[in-house]
């Protein structure tokens, strides 16, 4: 994508509170003039439908600031983006949380603009409007968005060539979990690994989204031996997810345990953490062998920023002269997907790839959890301290009580009621028995 792709995708956010013209700003009545004649609707939409609509407010997630979880906060937006040429709305039914929403909380994430901002790199939803220019989408089109931010919201203005219709099947939280994680997967084992039958493949944080993502993808290729490191509660799940040796990174030095098993190393080895950890990856290759770097977890230690985290990871950061690439014959890359801003046609038929593979049932987003706007601190949390295994979901719409506690509280009613009417017929029925007490004393007087 490129810085200008990446300014369409964020959709616009007004606030509650109108600004005052400016000189040589365009007049409220020519921006509404313009919104009438690029927008494409199924039916006509006369002028006071069109200013209703502007006034129309939406749910949105905003950072804040940076630190903890309550950083990021639940806003109520007024008012909608007008649709430029070649632009569509989006209705947002999903959203995924990536691990770069929680760097990018900290202040940690380059790509993520400064507070306030909307978060948020890959949603799904509905075509709700068409600008001028766009053919190959209409209302009502289920489509999975891609952006750089601000798709953690209601509704989204983006380009239309950033949607991508949704298989059939797909429901929105597969199609909301797939982009990101599927896309670093793929480019990184077959764009740079190069990925064949009879390889190994070492993943770290085998049990979270890009984590099982890879592992899908390896099992689409014939005899891949893939190791993945996990705690040892989800080992059950990653192993029926197609990993062939789980290893309990908490308990066990994985470097040792590899070693045992494949004394010779490893083909490719993913690795998303960063600091000494690099070095041990690197340890682990064979001769041509490849080591993929697109992460920095050992970064993130706690709610806020960690200095004495980030001095560690600096201090432990790998580093390799040319000569010794040479000398050992292995290779070293890096991949991250938010800087290929230019590369976004290369991104498209990756995407394209994946639906291919997700309709041939080749692969298939695991959903760990969904949580509402309004418990988007859990969600994180839950994702922080690694409890997922596979992709949490944030869901725009307003959080509903549960079912259950309404049964409760009618079951509740129900039992209260029943026991008031048993309390009832027992004072109806204490005076007639102590009539029958004392009928014999009369009879005996």
């Amino acid at each position: 994508m490129s810085t200008e792709d990446a300014a369409a995708v964020a959709p616009q956010v007004v606030e509650e509170a109108e600004a005052e013209p400016q000189a040589g700003a365009q007049a409220p009545e020519d921006a509404q003039e313009q919104q009438s004649e690029s927008v494409t609707e199924t039916a006509p939409q006369d002028i006071k439908e069109e200013k209703e609509e502007e006034k129309l407010s939406y749910r949105a997630l905003v950072l804040t600031g940076y630190g903890g979880y309550d950083k990021v906060k639940l806003q109520l937006k007024q008012g909608l983006a007008g649709l430029a040429e070649g632009e569509v709305r989006v209705r947002v039914k999903a959203c995924g949380l990536n691990f770069a929403e929680l760097l990018g909380r900290q202040g940690l994430y380059e790509p993520l603009p400064p507070p306030p901002v909307t978060p948020g790199m890959e949603c799904s939803g509905l075509v709700e409007a068409v600008g001028e220019g766009v053919e190959d989408r209409k209302v009502g089109d289920r489509v999975l968005v891609l952006g750089r931010c601000g798709l953690w919201q209601e509704l989204v203005v983006v380009k239309a060539d950033h949607t991508f219709l949704m298989p059939d099947g797909m429901s929105f939280e597969e199609a909301a979990a797939l982009p990101i994680n599927y896309i670093t997967a793929y480019m990184m084992l077959f764009e740079m690994g190069n990925i064949r039958p009879n390889k190994s493949v070492l993943i770290h944080m085998a049990a979270g989204g890009v984590g099982i993502a890879a592992t899908q993808l390896c099992n689409t290729i014939s005899d891949v031996t893939v190791f993945g490191t996990a705690s040892a509660s989800k080992h059950e799940v990653i192993k029926e997810g197609g990993v062939t040796h789980p290893i309990d990174y908490r308990t066990r030095d994985y470097a040792e345990e590899i070693r045992k098993i494949s004394p010779k190393g490893l083909d490719i080895v993913l690795d998303p953490l960063g600091g000494s950890d690099t070095q041990k990856a690197f340890n682990l290759l064979k001769p041509m062998g490849t080591l993929i770097v697109y992460g920095a977890a050992n970064r993130l230690t706690g709610q806020r920023k960690n200095i004495l985290a980030l001095a560690k990871s600096w201090y432990n950061q790998f580093t390799i002269s040319a000569l010794n690439l040479m000398h050992s014959n292995k290779a070293v890359c890096g991949f991250h997907l938010g800087y290929l801003d230019d590369e976004f046609p290369l991104i498209t038929r990756v995407l394209q790839t994946l639906l291919e593979l997700y309709q041939q049932g080749k692969i298939k987003p695991r959903i760990d959890s969904t949580y509402h706007f309004e418990q988007v601190a859990d969600a994180m949390r839950r994702m922080q301290e690694r409890n997922n295994i596979g992709k949490v979901i944030l869901l725009p719409e307003p959080k509903k009580e549960e079912p259950k506690a309404e049964e409760d509280k009618k079951e509740k009613a129900k039992e209260e009621k029943k026991e008031g009417e048993q309390k009832n017929d027992i004072q109806k029925e204490e005076p007639q028995a102590e009539v029958k007490a004392e009928e014999p004393k009369t009879e005996e007087s």
